[in-house]
């Protein structure tokens, strides 16, 4: 009966279709399940029933197990197309499948290169080769196109027992990591036991010892913040006639807190230029100067006939003062969105695209780019690094946001778009690892969820529910200090994962002896 269990998983199609399974099954691992567990375990099916195979044939399993991972993992993408894109649903759903075998390209070119360059050395592909081209395939996934870094198999680990090495090697050094103990687990099924004991408690003591490397200490200073979830419906955001009951709704929401230090408003809560609402904004700015207080407020930002997606600072700036001033609008103090959301923000092709479909043709999909690098914003003297939406999936660049007087992070976002789907779960896991890696609190405020407050460590402290119009109140201690991930980045693990790479393939083209082929 075994035998024949083994002969019905090994024949070809049904092998793909128990790829593909695997592959979904890692939906799991992330927000809002966090079956941390279940990750690790998908990849050593995969890499188990994946061993005996030809490159080509690796490709192939690969690629079924990353569209599994990608068109269950990512099937909220489809909800903007279907409900603001103006496609049919089976057009939605059809995009969203393309983007999911797109993205599977990357596990695929692992599987084929792993099988390639050492198809009978176990050890070799299992614990050297996949691990590094795991995590350089996530890399170029990461920018290539420019960038989708969703689903890295290191955001598993957002609630899992590794988390604290992400002060050490981020998000992606835990894919690394992941893999890497996926790869030795693996061989324990073929009776290679050498590996897992060696692995294991050195990943333990990693763990144990990665947060002590960090000089993250308490700063014995706090700061109140006003989190305010306005909970307008998508359809009405950008209604010309919405406007003014948007902005009076935000400051309606806020007036109640305006004795806290810094008050935030999500991603474009403010839905027009600054020049059509000047008048609210010296209101604006005036009352929270008189209140000693500061509002950073997500707006579109308009100068030398190019329009931003950005935030501002409204009221105190480098101190907390009384005064009464106008609103300058003259670009300083202000954060411009560098990586923008193609299609909801930049059309490409644009001549080509914009006459197919209403898709194309979303409101504000015409943003300039801002800098890659900026200053952070400064709100009562506080240094705050900012992130609109889609930004905080980036690492590399928050991280170059980031300096010794950075107190606190910032991502503001709009997942109206996306409905009850997954998606705002998962984007509220990414921005929680970017606190773990960059050792800084982490204050996120979304126009209808999650607004939540993180702490250094990445567990959220505080929480708005979904869906509800909302302000939450936290008292955010703050620290100093510095984690290696903020000195070094993405840099030690990549050229890790190169070296390993380049002995792969020195290996393939000089073997070794036949004594030590299945080394």
């Amino acid at each position: 009966m075994l035998n024949k269990l083994r002969a019905f998983a090994h024949h070809s199609k049904i092998r793909l279709v128990l790829a593909y399974f695997a592959g979904a099954s890692t939906a799991l691992a992330f927000a809002p399940y966090a079956i941390w567990p279940i990750y690790l375990l998908a990849m050593i099916f995969a890499l188990h029933q994946s061993r005996c195979l030809s490159a080509k044939a690796g490709f192939s399993y690969w690629l079924s197990f990353g569209f599994g991972c990608f068109s269950v993992g990512i099937s909220w993408v489809h909800v903007s197309m279907d409900k603001f894109g103006g496609l049919p649903l089976i057009a939605s759903i059809g995009l969203m499948a393309l983007l999911a075998l797109y993205l599977a390209i990357y596990p695929a070119i692992a599987g084929y290169l792993m099988q390639k360059l050492a198809p009978n050395a176990a050890l070799m592909r299992n614990i050297i080769l996949f691990p590094a081209l795991w995590t350089l395939t996530e890399w170029v996934r990461g920018w290539m196109l420019t960038g989708f870094p969703w689903l890295w198999a290191g955001y598993s680990q957002t609630e899992g027992p590794i988390k604290e090495l992400a002060t050490a090697v981020g998000a992606l050094g835990l894919s690394y990591l992941i893999a890497m103990l996926a790869g030795a687990l693996a061989l324990c099924l073929q009776k290679q036991f050498r590996s897992a004991v060696i692995l294991i408690p050195l990943l333990i003591i990693a763990t144990y010892l990665a947060p002590k490397l960090s000089t993250i200490e308490p700063k014995d200073e706090s700061v109140r913040v006003v989190l305010v979830q306005g909970n307008i419906p998508q359809s009405m955001k950008w209604d010309p006639d919405a406007l003014w009951p948007t902005m009076s709704k935000y400051m309606d929401l806020t007036r109640p807190e305006l004795n806290a230090d810094i008050i935030i408003w999500p991603e474009a809560a403010i839905p027009a230029p600054e020049y059509m609402v000047s008048e609210f904004l010296d209101n604006a700015n005036k009352v929270a100067n008189l209140n000693q207080s500061a509002i950073i407020t997500g707006i579109i930002s308009h100068q030398q006939d190019s329009f931003y997606n950005s935030l501002i600072v409204l009221g105190n700036h480098n101190e907390k003062v009384q005064i009464q001033a106008n609103y300058l609008g003259d670009g300083t103090n202000e954060f411009k969105k560098h990586h923008l959301l193609p299609i909801g923000e930049f059309v490409p092709f644009e001549t080509l695209l914009r006459p197919i479909a209403p898709l194309f043709n979303l409101p504000m999909s015409s943003f300039a780019r801002g800098q890659y690098q900026q200053p952070n914003l400064n709100a009562l003297g506080h240094q705050i690094a900012p992130a609109i939406c889609y930004e905080i999936a980036f690492p590399e660049q928050l991280r170059a946001n980031v300096n010794q007087d950075t107190e606190l992070l910032l991502t503001v976002s709009n997942d109206a778009w996306f409905g009850t789907s997954n998606g705002p779960l998962q984007h509220m896991e990414i921005a929680q690892m970017r606190s773990i890696e960059l050792g800084r609190p982490l204050v996120r405020a979304t126009n209808n969820g999650l607004t939540a407050v993180v702490n250094e460590m990445g567990n959220i402290t505080h929480q708005l529910p979904q869906f509800e119009s909302g302000v939450l109140v936290a008292d955010i201690p703050l620290v100093k200090g510095q984690t290696l991930f903020a000195l070094w980045g993405q840099w030690p693990v990549l050229i890790l994962s190169g070296l390993l790479l380049l002995v792969g393939i020195g290996r393939s083209r000089f073997p070794l002896s036949s004594r030590s082929k299945n080394i």
